[in-house]
């Protein structure tokens, strides 16, 4: 886990806190830390691909996930593990839309079905984690299901905050001069 100090995660959460709220208007604090912190720990590619096979290879493929995910019919041992790979498909979907929606929006029409199936499973996902609604879980029910219920709007959040990251890289470096007054 990255660090709750680094510069890193304070450079995204002063980014989505921006674009979500002043821009986009979706006022949500917990919807714009959690967002902040998911592209923090997805900086790590070994988060992003944390769902393995049963050889150790990352799994890709949100088809592949969701089979993983199923309690019954796929490899999820129980109805918990079932919730975190499904809580890690939300949170995958709603990274890749976001960040890099021409992945699978621009093109063919299999690349526009295939973003269209990620958002849905994306939002499907955040729906199921809000429905373990006992014990444990049901204090964090209710904010899934509000991000199941706005992931749209966070997907257009995230393509704001790629913009940004965007316009920034762009931006030349500071003269070594300031490196003094810093």
């Amino acid at each position: 886990m990255i660090p709750q100090e680094h510069s890193l995660r304070q450079l995204f959460h002063d980014l989505v806190m921006d674009c979500y709220q002043s821009r986009l208007g979706l006022a949500d604090t917990e919807i714009s830390t959690y967002v902040a912190d998911l592209l923090t720990e997805f900086s790590r590619s070994e988060n992003i691909f944390r769902i393995r096979d049963a050889q150790g290879n990352p799994l890709k493929e949100v088809s592949a996930m969701l089979l993983a995910s199923d309690p019954v019919h796929g490899t999820a041992a129980s109805f918990d593990e079932e919730r975190e790979l499904r809580k890690h498909i939300g949170d995958y979907a709603l990274f890749f839309t976001g960040m890099y929606p021409e992945a699978g929006s621009a093109g063919r029409r299999s690349e526009r079905q295939n973003y269209l199936d990620m958002v849905q499973a994306g939002k499907e996902s955040y729906y199921i984690v809000s429905q373990f609604d006992l014990f444990e879980y049901a204090r964090e029910a209710p904010f899934f299901a509000r991000l199941a219920g706005t992931f749209e709007e966070c997907i257009r959040g995230l393509n704001l905050v790629r913009g940004e990251l965007d316009r920034l890289r762009a931006m030349p470096p500071p003269p070594a001069s300031w490196k003094r007054i810093m």
